[in-house]
Order: C-alpha cells, then sequence, then structure tokens
C-alpha cells in the first residue's frame, strides 16, 4: 500500500509555514492520540500524522521530500531501501553474479537492542515547571528460567549441523558466468545457528519474555509539544551480549483553558468593561507563576498587548525564561436596564456623537469620507 503525501495527511498546503505545519500537527496528533482516541485505526493515523510532521518541520529533510516525494534517493542503502536486508531477492542476485562477496552476518555476534517509543501526555503546567515521575513500559527482557538462552534449565543447544553455526546455507549454481554460490539463510535454524532441542517452558526458546519495566523519568521544566526525552539504555535489551536500545519519550500537551503556548512564551486574553477601558484601572491577572497587578492605563483600546516579563516558560535548554503577552479584549454589555441604557444616551450625546481620542478622531473622518464620496 502506496504512503498517502505528508501535506494531504496534516491538512496543509504545500506552501504551508513552520508555524502552519507545528499547528496541524498538535490539532491531528490530539485528535488521534492513543490515550485520547480509541478508535481501531487511530494508532496507525498517529504515527502517520507524526512520520509527516518529522519531514516536514525539518528544512533539509521537507526539501528532499518536495524534490523527490518518498523515493528519497539519500534514504540509505540500494534504490532508496534501507542496507542490511533482502528486499525482492536482491541479495540473491548480487550473490548470483559477485559469487557471494558479501559481508557474511555472524549470528552469534553481539547485536544492539531495539529503540522504543513511547508517548507522554502532560498537563500544560507540568510542562511549564517539569516533574519527576514514574513510567512502565512493556519491554522484552532475558527470560529468568533459562537465563536468555531459550534451552529447558538442565539442556544444552546445539550448533546447527546444517549451517555450522553460520546462520547461512551456501548453493552453488553454474551460470554463464561460471560457478556461483547462491547465500540463503539457514531455514533450519532460522538464521541463529544454533539449535535448541529442549526448548524452555517460559519462553518457549525464544530467549526473552515481555514484562512491564518501571522507569523514572525527569521531565525538564519548559518541554515543549512533539519534543522527546531520550532514555539511553532503556529500550530493548541487546542480543548475545550486545548494548541495549534507548527509549524515546514522546511528549504531548493538553490544552489549557485560559493560556495558550507559544515556544516560550504564554498568551492569554484579559476581558476588561468599558468602565476600565476609558477611566483606567489596575487589575489582576493569572499566570502560571501566579496572580499579577497590571495597570491598564486610560483610554485603553481592544487588541492592546501587554507584556509581562518572565512569566512564561523556562527555555528547556536554559537559555533563559518566556513572557506572558497579554491581549485586552473590551466586552459589550449585552443586558442593560432602561436607567442604563438612558446614562448611555446622555453620555453619547455628551460627547456630540464624536470621537475625542486622535486616533478615533482620524479614523471616524475617513469613515465620513467614504460616505460622502460614494454620495
Amino acid at each position: 500500500m502506496s504512503k498517502r503525501d505528508y501535506y494531504e495527511v496534516l491538512g496543509i498546503e504545500k506552501s504551508a509555514s513552520k508555524e502552519e505545519i507545528k499547528k496541524a500537527y498538535r490539532k491531528l496528533a490530539r485528535k488521534y492520540h492513543p490515550d485520547v482516541n480509541k478508535e481501531a485505526d487511530a494508532a496507525d493515523k498517529f504515527k502517520e500524522v507524526k512520520e509527516a510532521y518529522e519531514v516536514l518541520s525539518d528544512e533539509g529533510k521537507r526539501t528532499q521530500y518536495d524534490q523527490f516525494g518518498h523515493a528519497n534517493p539519500n534514504a540509505g542503502g540500494f534504490g532508496g531501501f534501507g542496507g542490511g536486508e533482502d528486499f525482492g531477492g536482491f541479495g540473491d542476485i548480487f550473490d548470483m553474479f559477485f559469487g557471494g562477496g558479501g559481508r557474511r552476518r555472524d549470528p552469534n555476534a553481539p547485536q544492539a537492542g531495539a529503540d522504543l517509543q513511547y508517548s507522554m501526555v502532560l498537563d500544560f503546567e507540568e510542562a511549564i515547571f517539569g516533574k519527576e515521575t514514574d513510567i512502565k513500559i512493556p519491554r522484552e527482557e532475558n527470560c529468568d528460567t533459562c537465563h536468555g538462552s531459550g534451552a529447558k534449565p538442565g539442556t544444552d543447544v546445539d550448533t546447527c549441523s546444517h549451517c555450522h553455526g553460520s546462520g547461512q546455507l551456501n548453493q552453488e549454481q553454474n551460470t554463464p558466468f561460471g560457478k556461483v554460490v547462491n547465500r540463503r539463510v539457514c531455514h533450519y535454524c532460522g538464521g541463529k545457528g544454533k539449535m535448541i532441542k529442549d526448548k524452555c517452558n517460559t519462553c518457549g526458546g525464544a530467549g526473552k519474555v515481555k514484562k512491564n519495566k518501571k522507569i523514572h523519568l525527569t521531565i525538564p521544566a519548559g518541554i515543549d509539544e512533539g519534543q522527546q526525552i531520550r532514555v539511553a539504555g532503556k529500550g530493548e535489551p541487546g542480543v548475545n551480549g550486545g548494548p541495549s536500545g534507548d527509549l524515546f519519550v514522546v511528549i504531548q500537551i493538553r490544552d489549557h483553558d485560559f493560556f495558550e503556548r507559544d515556544g516560550d512564551n504564554i498568551h492569554c486574553e484579559l476581558p476588561i468593561n468599558f468602565t476600565q477601558a476609558a477611566l483606567g484601572d489596575e487589575v489582576e491577572v493569572p499566570t502560571v507563576h501566579g496572580k499579577v497587578k497590571l495597570k491598564v492605563p486610560a483610554g485603553t483600546q481592544t487588541g492592546k498587548m501587554f507584556r509581562l516579563k518572565g512569566k512564561g516558560a523556562p527555555n528547556v535548554r536554559g537559555r533563559g525564561q518566556g513572557d506572558q503577552l497579554i491581549r485586552v479584549r473590551i466586552v459589550t454589555p449585552t443586558s442593560l436596564s432602561d436607567r442604563q441604557k438612558d446614562l448611555l444616551r446622555e453620555f453619547n450625546e455628551l460627547r456630540g456623537n464624536e470621537a475625542t481620542d486622535e486616533q478615533d478622531s482620524s479614523l471616524f473622518k475617513r469613515f465620513k469620507k467614504a460616505f460622502r464620496n460614494n454620495d
């Protein structure tokens, strides 16, 4: 099944900005996150959205994708495939024409364990201030019964008599180019080079079992949506004494009812009434660090922006502290008593139905001129 276009996955245009890409990703990631969405295909859609974001949010990867699409020639290996695997018999073709001169992989050599990924959902404040927490990761561990050998206790693991421990079988063929060797994975031992006659009753011969591993995490203050925490050595254990893989914790952040975050800055909207805007006032404003008093000068207009220095999120890399940006919104009353209406009409008459502020006066002049030009 062919992959969908990454821009289509995120529902954006090819000319989308970084901010538009991030906004689309955050919206879809929240929608399809397995902890929130219990539909059968939610996990697959979440992975698809994450993959699209990882490519399009990186300028280099996005440029390559725009030029080559999913068939990126820099993806590694032959024809864009990852090296080290046999895709559709390419390995056999190479062996046939080049006499099996490729590197032979030792099935008993140490191999690094696989990396693991875990998605963690944080509250808004938890992402701001960080936290200490424990998580449980389902991962493969060496079987306690057989200590990872796969054999029943008291029995031995034998070397495969067919491949003699190499994990591969060589078959000679006569071709127009002479006698060549076709190398395949040994189907007797599955490429492991070992044979287990009496398998462990606990793990069934696999040598590993699934366990919930408890891992302590330190979430740094200021971590943002989509960022990852790498925990070295907490992935799948290695094989034949190889190193364990790593654990990557991907952060998702719940929306806040009042605050919005943009990088290290926090945005919010401050509703005030007409009297406060006209006469000025001192109001209390909530921040993630506690309440702060803000002086609203007389004549404040809707859309006026105030900045509270250092009241945003700490930079996750230790580069200072963000600010809180407050946008004023003047709330127009919808339910007025007759007395209130009379007072407003009287106020309007005293003003002569004209704006007194210099900027507003200029706006009204342009407004009247537009009417005269249309007469």
